[in-house]
C-alpha cells in the first residue's frame, strides 16, 4: 500500500484542469473520430490479437511502475523503440491496405463534384451486364469453369501483365470461347475494363481466409483473394456444379441466378443518380408483376 500511496502522491496530486476553448473541443472530436476508425480497422485485422497482447504488456508495465521495479522499467525503455519497428513490420500488409483504402476515398471528387462528369452509362454499359450474365448462365448449364474480374477504380495492370492481352468487346460468345475447355486461354481469369475484355489467363492471389468452406476449390479462393486485394467484383462459375458465385470486398455470394447476378453488376456500375432511380423503379415493377402472378 505504501508503494501505491507514493505513486498517487507523485503523479496525481499536481493534476489540474486547463481552460477549455472551442479549438480544444474541435480537436477532441477529431481525435475521437480518428481513434474510433482506427479501432474499427484494428478489430477487422490480425492487429486485434496484437493489441490485446500490447494492453496486457502495458498493464504489466504499470504494475512495475507502481512498485518501482526499476530493472523491468529500464528493459521496457530500451526495448520500446525496437518493439515499434517490429510492430510496423508485422502489420505491414494491414497498414498498406489501410493507406490504400484512404487513398480510394474520393474526397476531392465529392467536394468539387467531379463525379458528375462520369458518363451516364457508368463504368460499363447495360449491354455488357447482359452479355456477362448470359455467358455465365450458359457456361453454368454445361459446367464450364470461369473466373471473370470486373474492374472498378483500382489499377489491375499488375494482374493483367500475368496474362495475355485481348482487348476485345465484351460479348457472351467471346467469354464462352475463352473459357471453353482445352483452349489456350481457358486457364486463369479474364479481366474486364469497361466494355472490353482487356486480358485473359491472368493469375489472381489466393485468399488465406479460414472462413471459406473446405469444398471450395482454387477458383473460388482466387476470386475471394482478388476481391480482398482490390475493389473489383469477381464472378466464379463452378466447373463441378455449374453454380455461379460472386466475390466482392472479401465476401462470397453463392448460387446466384441471372437476376441476382445482374443486380450485383448493377450495384458497381456507378451510373448517375437518375439512371439508378430508373433501374430501381424497373426492378420494383418487375417484382410487383411476379407477385401479382
Amino acid at each position: 500500500m505504501e508503494q501505491i500511496r507514493s505513486f498517487a502522491e507523485r503523479y496525481l496530486t499536481n493534476l489540474h484542469f486547463p481552460t477549455i476553448q472551442i479549438s480544444d473541443i474541435i480537436e477532441i472530436l477529431i481525435i475521437s473520430f480518428l481513434v474510433y476508425h482506427i479501432m474499427v480497422w484494428v478489430k477487422n485485422t490480425k492487429a486485434w490479437s496484437l493489441l490485446k497482447g500490447v494492453v496486457l504488456i502495458m498493464a504489466f508495465v504499470l504494475i512495475a511502475a507502481i512498485f518501482e521495479m526499476n530493472t523491468i522499467l529500464w528493459i521496457v525503455k530500451n526495448v520500446f523503440s525496437i518493439a515499434v519497428i517490429a510492430v510496423i513490420i508485422v502489420l505491414q500488409p494491414e497498414l498498406r491496405k489501410a493507406l490504400e483504402e484512404l487513398g480510394k476515398k474520393n474526397i476531392f471528387s465529392s467536394v468539387f463534384n467531379l463525379e458528375g462528369l462520369t458518363h451516364e452509362s457508368g463504368l460499363f454499359s447495360d449491354k455488357t451486364i447482359s452479355e456477362i450474365t448470359r455467358a455465365c448462365i450458359d457456361m453454368g448449364k454445361v459446367r464450364t469453369g470461369a473466373l471473370i474480374v470486373v474492374k472498378q477504380e483500382d489499377n489491375l495492370a499488375d494482374y493483367e501483365r500475368t496474362g495475355i492481352e485481348v482487348d476485345g468487346v465484351v460479348t457472351s460468345q467471346l467469354l464462352k470461347n475463352i473459357f471453353e475447355k482445352n483452349t489456350p486461354l481457358h486457364d486463369g481469369a479474364v479481366i474486364i475494363e469497361g466494355d472490353r475484355v482487356s486480358a485473359a489467363t491472368c493469375y489472381l492471389p489466393l485468399s488465406g481466409s479460414t472462413m471459406l468452406s473446405k469444398e471450395l476449390g482454387t477458383r473460388h479462393r482466387a476470386g475471394v483473394g482478388m476481391s480482398e486485394e482490390t475493389d473489383a467484383l469477381v464472378i466464379i462459375v463452378s466447373e463441378e456444379t455449374g453454380s455461379i458465385s460472386v466475390a466482392y470486398k472479401g465476401n462470397l455470394s453463392r448460387n446466384l441466378n441471372a437476376e441476382s447476378l445482374e443486380l450485383k453488376l448493377e450495384s458497381i456500375q456507378n451510373k448517375q443518380i437518375e439512371e439508378k432511380k430508373r433501374i430501381f423503379v424497373k426492378g420494383r415493377a418487375k417484382n410487383e408483376t411476379k407477385a401479382d402472378k
